[in-house]
């Protein structure tokens, strides 16, 4: 019979004096007014998050502008601190690569002078946003192939926290381009927070949580919405005979969905899946908030994926040495066991009769 934590505590409380168990229960409402007070500390917080995000906002306008290429970085905006060695030695291997190449191409370049055209340069950082789309596992699952041309046009992700005297929540703003796809400049997602213990189960506060969201409508030009898909099904007509094909739209898979959440039902009840599709949501939206948006140009290079990896594997590690010293521990055990064994098997027959 399967036994719960709660009763398992509920037994232990029974099982204590009277006077015992009532000064446990003081401890119970001092224990509830401790998630009071972290619940006013996470709302604080909030706020701070909000006062901060003003500080760092001309910094995200600068690197959107950087991005989009309505700017040129200056040479002292450029420099960077790298491994000089690692870095010269490329540059020499470059070096003699590139004079090897260009005795071999110069005749030909000679040739084709004329007729070539100046390479343009790239404006910006071209395809910034859809790097790190594809670059994250947790977006990239969100991907399809027909997403990739509309998120070429986003120029810029932001983060805005609720006004103060209002219900927490952080909105996700995705900026875009004027593009072939839809009308809207800027598509929105809200995630509405609640930062307050439940009264039916206050032990179990552990901070702000998001509890809902709302996306937005997405004005989509005709025959551009890869929300949907449309498809033919042919119909026999059961007494003439006849055949027809009729068509009809149908959800197709988009991370444009994202757009359009489930909503979370009025009860509270929802089935399995539903569940895991918002819980899913909120993660992302989580995602968004608290790494993507801070720290883009080093998930668009690729390091800030290393670190999470690097990350995993010192948590992984960690596991492994913590079963390596269970299973000696469980080797010692039962070396412990086959050694009483073979002593008892070596007694004299009138030991083992005492």
């Amino acid at each position: 019979m399967h036994t719960s934590e709660g009763d398992c505590c509920h037994n232990m409380e029974s099982l204590l004096p009277k006077v015992v168990e009532r000064r446990v229960h003081a401890l119970k409402r001092l224990q509830v007014q401790c998630a009071n007070i972290e619940a006013k500390f996470y709302e604080e917080v909030h706020e701070l998050e909000r006062k901060y995000a003003a500080f760092y906002l001309p910094l995200y306008d600068k690197r959107r502008e950087v991005i989009t290429g309505a700017v040129e970085p200056t040479d002292e905006e450029c420099e960077w601190q790298s491994d000089r060695e690692e870095v010269e030695e490329l540059a020499e291997e470059l070096k003699k690569k590139a004079a090897v190449e260009e005795e071999k191409k110069e005749a030909a370049v000679e040739e084709k002078k004329e007729d070539a055209t100046p390479e343009e340069e790239p404006k910006g950082i071209p395809d910034f946003w859809l790097a790190i789309f594809k670059g994250v596992d947790m977006l990239s699952d969100m991907l399809e192939e027909h997403d990739e041309p509309i998120l070429k046009h986003l120029k810029d992700i932001q983060v805005k926290f609720s006004e103060p005297g209002q219900p927490m929540s952080f909105t996700l703003e995705f900026h875009f381009e004027s593009n072939p796809f839809f009308n809207n400049a800027v598509l929105t997602k809200v995630y509405k927070m609640k930062s307050e213990p439940e009264t039916s189960d206050p032990f179990s506060f552990e901070g702000p949580e998001i509890i809902d969201c709302e996306g937005c409508q997405i004005d989509w030009h005709k025959g551009k919405d890869v929300t949907v898909k449309t498809v033919k099904k042919k119909q026999k007509h059961k007494g003439r005979g006849t055949v027809r094909t009729i068509t009809k739209q149908v959800p197709n898979d988009s991370f444009f969905n994202f757009f359009n959440p489930i909503k979370v039902a009025p009860d509270g009840e929802m089935d399995e899946d539903s569940e895991l599709t918002l819980a899913t949501d909120f993660e992302i939206g989580h995602f968004f908030r608290e790494r993507i948006v801070p720290r883009a140009v080093l998930y668009f290079t690729g390091e800030a994926d290393l670190e999470d990896d690097t990350s995993f594997d010192d948590e992984e590690e960690e596991m492994k040495e913590g079963d390596d010293e269970d299973d000696e521990d469980d080797d010692d055990e039962d070396d412990e066991g086959e050694a009483d064994t073979k002593k008892a098997e070596t007694q004299p027959a009138e030991c083992k009769q005492q």
